[in-house]
């Protein structure tokens, strides 16, 4: 593989995991994605967690996202995601219709089904009915953004039906890839997945490839895909020091791999590379690791995020630069010319086929 065909955009991911307090946190994770903005990438994601810092520092996506709308004026913002089932859908579609206003149309909307199990308890609800609950409140956001009449009689003010067309469905399972597909919402794919252990040594491709084919066979006729892949990717000029980094990151991310009850990765950082799917090293060392993953042949969206990796600030800073400079442009985007797709340019005709599964554009 050579060139990624179907890349459309790029964007930056982050989880908020600077190694310092939540207010500087929120400060660096702003700095970047306006970095990110600087250095012509398409799009910036966030991530929503509640109580596990260790896991994501940011419980309010919306509050943050208003804040790096009023610092930039062209970089798409997007949740990666919205634990919906944790939320109370009408006020996230209400959040929602109103950041997309303040950001002049900027933002899409990431949900998904995720969460640890405690935090469900916290909510005062059970884990195990995360899938139902999710569905039932996707179903009154679409309803809430569309301007339709809500439980009671009550429409949505400001209404933002123009957002239905920007719901992206994060999953790890080939029925979540039909359930976005049947939607016609995007696809939103991990950086990295556990294991089954039917096949524990199984790649990411391997795993992701079903879910694309799901997702492609359920979307609706004439609707245009939206394929997203996030991937952990850390460049640097000098190969030694990313690999130092990665190391004392990956390190750290095996420690919490284990103390999660997951199989324990090998100890030698290659190993731990392999096992947490990361793309590390100069720019040419990205760039052939890249171009050896078969799913991004296939995805409209690249994002990338320095997780588990986690290097200084500055470091992930050159790291956006490196990406927007080097790498990507070597995978076929191209720099500053693809904005969101709106919906008329999102009903097409899908692309034909030459061999099941992969799209030639």
């Amino acid at each position: 593989m050579n060139r990624l065909a179907n890349l459309k955009r790029l964007g930056f991911f982050t989880r908020l995991l600077d190694d310092v307090g939540p207010a500087e946190r929120y400060r660096l994770a702003a700095a970047q994605i306006v970095h990110a903005e600087t250095a012509g990438l398409d799009s910036a994601w966030i991530a929503q967690h509640h109580f596990h810092e260790a896991e994501g520092g940011l419980p309010a996506p919306f509050a943050f996202l208003g804040f790096v709308a009023a610092q930039t004026s062209r970089i798409r913002l997007g949740t990666g995601i919205v634990t919906l089932p944790l939320e109370n859908p009408v006020r996230v579609a209400e959040d929602a219709a109103v950041l997309d206003l303040l950001s002049n149309g900027r933002f899409e909307l990431g949900v998904g089904t995720g969460g640890n199990p405690s935090a469900f308890a916290a909510f005062g609800l059970d884990s195990a009915q995360r899938a139902e609950i999710f569905a039932d409140n996707l179903d009154v956001v679409r309803t809430a953004l569309a301007g339709a009449a809500l439980a009671g009689g009550d429409t949505l003010y400001p209404p933002r039906p123009q957002l239905c067309d920007r719901i992206w469905q994060a999953t790890f399972s080939v029925s979540g890839g039909a359930r976005a597909g049947k939607a016609g919402d995007g696809l939103l794919l991990s950086r990295t997945q556990p294991r089954s252990k039917e096949a524990p040594h199984a790649s990411l491709a391997e795993i992701q490839h079903p879910i694309i084919d799901a997702y492609l066979a359920a979307l609706p006729p004439g609707r245009e895909p939206r394929i997203m892949a996030s991937r952990s990717i850390f460049a640097a000029d000098d190969r030694a020091e990313a690999l130092r980094l990665a190391d004392i990151g990956l390190r750290r991310a095996r420690a919490s791999f284990i103390a999660g009850g997951h199989a324990p990765p090998g100890e030698a950082l290659s190993d731990m590379i392999t096992a947490f799917d990361t793309h590390v090293g100069t720019p040419n060392d990205v760039i052939a690791s890249l171009r050896a993953d078969s799913i991004l042949e296939r995805v409209t969206d690249l994002v990338f995020q320095a997780h588990s990796v986690d290097p200084p600030h500055p470091f992930i800073l050159r790291s956006i630069e490196l990406v927007a400079e080097r790498v990507a442009p070597a995978l076929g985007w191209t720099k500053g010319t693809i904005s969101s797709p709106d919906t008329e340019s999102r009903k097409q005709p899908h692309a034909k086929k030459d061999r099941p599964g992969f799209e030639v554009l």
